[in-house]
C-alpha cells in the first residue's frame, strides 16, 4: 500500500532524503518548524506514532518515526493545528516506506549491468531449501542482497524476503528485473541494520567477502549485524579461510557455527555456515 494511501490524502513527500535518513532526528527537528494548515499522525496498533504529516501550501510532507522517535516541539506543532490520527498496523507502514524510498531511488540512480549467472539462482537454491527447506511466508533478511538473487530464491521457496545492501544501482538493478521488491528492500549500511528493522528469525548472507587483512573488519561488523537481528544465520563465502572466519565472529556473539563444503559452486557459494544461537562449537 502506498505511504499517501495509509495517510489518506493524494500524495506525500517524505522530509527525510532517503531510506538511510529515517533514524536522524534532525529531520525531527526540521518538520517541527514547518508551518501547516493541517496535520496527521500515525500511531501503529499499540498506539505508538510512527509518522506525523503537514500540509503546506506545497502539499503534504511527511516524516517517519519507524527509526526515532517525535519529539516534544513536534507534538506541540500537531496539536498547534488540531491535527488528526489515523492508525495503521506497523508492519504496513514500515512495507509502504521501503515502497517509497526503493521507488525514489530507482528514479535517480541508473541500474548496475545484470549480474546474476542463472545457475547460480538454481545452486543456491538448493543450500537454502536443504538447510530450512520450504518457508511459509516468514521474514527472512537478506543482508548484502546485492540486485537480489538471495531474495529472488527465498520468495521462490516461500519466504518474505527484508532485503538491504548500500549499493544503489544494484538495488536498482533488481528492482528493475523484479528479484528485489520495492516494500521489500532498504538501501543501508548493513553494519547499522538494528537502526532499521526488527528481528526476525532467519536470515541470510550470501557470497559474504571477498574477506582479508583490508576488509576483514567491516565484514566481522556486517555478520555481527545480521546475527543481531536474526534467530538463525546461513551464511557463504567462496574460501574455507574466510568460513573459518564467520565462525569465529559467531563464536564470538555466542553463536554456534557449522560449516559445510558446497562441490556445486566453486567459486560464490563454496563453504556455507550455518549459524544459531547456543553451544559454541
Amino acid at each position: 500500500m502506498k505511504a499517501a494511501a495509509i495517510l489518506e490524502v493524494d500524495e506525500i513527500v517524505f522530509i527525510e532524503p532517503s531510506f538511510a535518513s529515517l533514524s536522524n532526528p534532525y529531520y525531527t527537528d526540521l518538520l517541527a518548524i514547518d508551518n501547516g494548515d493541517e496535520a496527521r499522525m500515525l500511531v501503529d496498533e499499540n498506539d505508538d506514532p510512527i509518522a506525523v504529516a503537514f500540509h503546506e501550501k506545497s502539499g503534504w510532507i511527511a516524516g517517519s518515526f519507524l527509526c526515532r522517535h517525535p519529539n516534544i516541539a513536534l507534538i506541540d506543532a500537531f496539536e498547534q493545528v488540531n491535527g488528526e490520527i489515523f492508525q495503521e498496523d506497523r508492519a504496513a507502514w514500515e512495507a509502504a516506506v521501503r515502497e517509497y524510498f526503493s521507488l525514489q531511488l530507482v528514479r535517480e540512480v541508473p541500474a548496475a549491468m545484470e549480474d546474476l549467472n542463472p545457475a547460480r539462482k538454481v545452486i543456491l537454491a538448493e543450500v537454502i531449501e536443504s538447510v530450512w527447506g520450504k518457508g511459509s511466508a516468514e521474514n527472512c533478511i537478506d543482508c548484502g542482497c546485492g540486485s537480489g538473487v538471495g531474495s529472488l530464491v527465498l520468495r521462490e521457496l516461500g519466504f518474505t524476503p527484508l532485503s538491504f545492501d548500500n549499493d544503489p544501482a544494484l538495488i536498482t538493478l533488481g528492482i528493475e528485473k523484479g528479484r528485489l521488491l520495492p516494500e521489500e528492500t532498504m538501501c543501508i549500511d548493513a553494519t547499522q541494520v538494528q537502526a532499521y528493522t526488527r528481528p526476525v528469525m532467519k536470515g541470510i548472507g550470501i557470497m559474504m567477502g571477498e574477506i582479508n587483512s583490508f576488509s576483514a573488519d567491516i565484514w566481522h561488523q556486517i555478520a555481527a549485524g545480521l546475527f543481531s537481528v536474526t534467530g538463525e544465520a546461513l551464511i557463504t563465502v567462496g574460501t574455507e579461510p574466510e568460513a573459518l572466519l564467520i565462525k569465529e565472529w559467531g563464536n564470538e556473539a555466542g553463536w554456534s557455527v557449522e560449516i559445510r563444503e558446497n562441490p556445486k559452486d566453486a567459486f560464490y557459494d563454496h563453504w556455507i555456515c550455518i549459524a544459531q544461537p547456543g553451544a559454541v562449537k
